[in-house]
């Protein structure tokens, strides 16, 4: 697809006479939508409750910005996780690959580190941040900061939005790009969920998707800190008898229990009111298999043979895991190491190929990083974003009913769904 042409003019701050569109939320999807529809001529007015946008792409992969995933439109389709047939049209509209484009054009160089994450070279979210406001807020496009109340229907047509200081905002076509309720001190507090029902749709209850896990375990919390890297994480279903997830990666021990990347995607597998029947495992080293592990142990107990067990593991785990490892293996942590017996030995290879985890609860919805759930997308056209209920409406990114696996896949929803509003937007005006 031909890319729209980046533009370095700020924006305005003046009000903007007769807009042809009012875009809700300044964040990545509405930037996008806000600068492409700009690019097609439209006088954009684009309203933003807090004072500078794209707050929550500011703290996006750990501040450093996960800005898209490198894979093909193929690919990234397998990645999310719910309605992906929606966002078809979307994606092949606006590919990974347009975004990573866009932004090098933007002067931002980008690097793709493991699982195909992208990532900008300074790892600085900032610099994204920077990169939208150029690309979105030129001279066609006016930034108001306030909040968008209510939308103003007429005999059911769209006439603007009514603002929470009582302004009437005049406008045939609304971009609502207000995002989930995750995060709210970023300002997605869920606020387009009533504007979107006020015009008659159905909102599928928000819950939480990417977020971190509260174990049962209590030396989860006595880990608080640690990072695991190069581990692997499996996701069973007890139930069942099914392994629904597993994947090499990163995780993270908190105050609470887990949590990191390897944690956020396991969590879309599931399902909060089923939280018992799941179990999680940790192989903290994946890279050997159980006779070479054993293998290893046998190397380290001959040359620690003298030693207590507790004194004989720091060749292998972090320092702060190795009580917990000793405490759950049930070899006393003075018993010398020529004294552990074959079985013993065979039991702790088990323990450190799945040290075992019980998941309790998921941490608040506004911890998420993203909401399960939204505007339903059987009343939204999956081509322009616009709401098949009420002519001029459209949506775009994390207020729709679709969500992806960690790894910058929900970002590019966001740019993708924002591009393709920002696209039809002159084509269908409530006259």
């Amino acid at each position: 697809m031909k890319r729209p042409t980046p533009t370095k003019k700020r924006s305005q701050t003046v009000p903007m006479i007769d807009p042809d569109v009012i875009v809700v939320g300044a964040g990545a999807a509405g930037l996008l939508c806000a600068g492409t529809a700009a690019r097609r001529g439209l006088r954009v007015l684009l309203l933003e409750k807090n004072p500078r946008p794209a707050r929550k792409v500011m703290i996006t992969g750990k501040g450093r910005c996960n800005v898209t995933n490198h894979c093909s439109p193929q690919d990234f389709l397998l990645a999310v996780r719910r309605n992906a047939r929606f966002l078809y049209s979307a994606i092949y509209g606006f590919s990974p690959e347009d975004t990573m484009a866009l932004f090098e054009d933007l002067g931002i160089p980008l690097k793709t580190e493991r699982g195909n994450r992208v990532f900008p070279v300074s790892d600085r979210a900032v610099d994204i941040v920077d990169a939208l406001q150029r690309y979105a807020l030129g001279e066609n496009v006016s930034l108001q900061q306030g909040t968008a109340q209510a939308l103003l229907l007429e005999d059911g047509c769209l006439k603007g939005v009514k603002t929470g200081d009582g302004r009437h905002l005049l406008a045939p076509q609304v971009v609502l790009a207000t995002g989930g309720a995750s995060y709210p001190r970023t300002g997605s507090t869920g606020d387009g969920y009533a504007l979107a029902r006020q015009a008659g749709h159905t909102v599928v209850p928000p819950t939480p998707s990417l977020i971190p896990i509260v174990t049962r375990e209590d030396w989860c919390r006595d880990l608080m800190g640690l990072s695991l890297r190069n581990v692997t994480l499996t996701l069973a279903d007890t139930r069942r008898n099914k392994v629904l997830f597993q994947e090499l990666g990163e995780m993270l021990f908190t105050h609470f229990g887990i949590s990191g990347p390897l944690v956020l995607s396991a969590s879309c597998h599931m399902e909060q009111d089923r939280l018992r029947d799941y179990c999680l495992s940790i192989d903290l080293k994946p890279g050997l298999s159980a006779q070479q592990l054993d293998a290893r142990l046998l190397r380290d107990f001959e040359a620690y043979h003298n030693r207590d067990f507790q004194n004989a593991l720091g060749d292998l785990l972090p320092r702060k895991l190795i009580p917990v490892v000793v405490s759950l293996s049930g070899i006393p942590g003075q018993e010398k190491v020529h004294q552990i017996t074959r079985e013993q030995r065979q039991a702790l290879v088990q323990l450190l190929k799945g040290l075992p985890v019980t998941p309790q609860a998921f941490r608040p919805l506004e911890e998420a990083i993203v909401t399960c759930g939204g505007v339903a997308v059987k009343e939204v056209n999956p081509r322009t974003m616009e709401s098949k209920l009420c002519p001029g409406l459209y949506f775009a990114g994390e207020l729709l009913d679709v969500d992806a696996y960690t790894g910058g896949y929900n970002l590019q929803i966001a740019f993708s769904t924002g591009h393709a509003a920002g696209m039809a937007l002159a084509e269908n005006t409530c006259v």
